[in-house]
């Protein structure tokens, strides 16, 4: 089982998606370990997009993402992390596959409601920057025994 982030980003949030995003999630069979708004500071912002610093984008980025709360979301489950990435779709949201949360809710590379960990390794990083320990909870999720196999279950820990 894996840990992932999302964060929904200030388009969303002022867009009133944020259950529609999150009931996705919740559908797709994925535990919510933790989740809060916040309003995201640029030099936290400065540090998580840190890859796009020199890119002529980034000064907008940051002033977008940090312009309205968002919404920081922790997912567990098997896979976590590629399946987010598969059911958020394409950075670009004029390309993404219908079905997909961007492919849905977005036309814009900026502006496209999510943000999702590229992997596993990164999520955690991101997880760290954007939770305490405290805000994550684990508990046990009633209905995992119908979403995955009992090898499922347990295989990954």
């Amino acid at each position: 089982m894996q840990r992932t982030l999302v964060i929904i980003k200030p388009d969303a949030v002022n867009r009133s998606l944020v259950g529609e995003v999150i009931k996705k999630f919740e559908n797709k069979g994925l535990k919510i370990l933790g989740m809060k708004m916040v309003m995201l500071q640029p030099y936290t912002l400065k540090e998580h997009y840190a890859h796009h610093k020199d890119k002529k984008f980034f000064k907008e980025l940051i002033s977008y993402m940090s312009s309205i709360p968002s919404i920081a979301v922790v997912l567990y489950g098997k896979e976590a992390v590629d399946v987010v990435r598969k059911m958020v779709g394409s950075t670009q949201g004029r390309e993404a596959n219908p079905g997909t949360i961007r492919g849905d809710y977005s036309i814009s590379n900026q502006n496209n409601i999510v943000h999702a960990s590229e992997d596993i390794e990164i999520a955690e990083e991101e997880i760290s920057r954007f939770f305490k320990e405290d805000e994550i909870f684990e508990y046990a999720k009633m209905n995992f025994d119908w979403i995955y196999s009992k090898d499922e279950q347990y295989l990954e820990k």
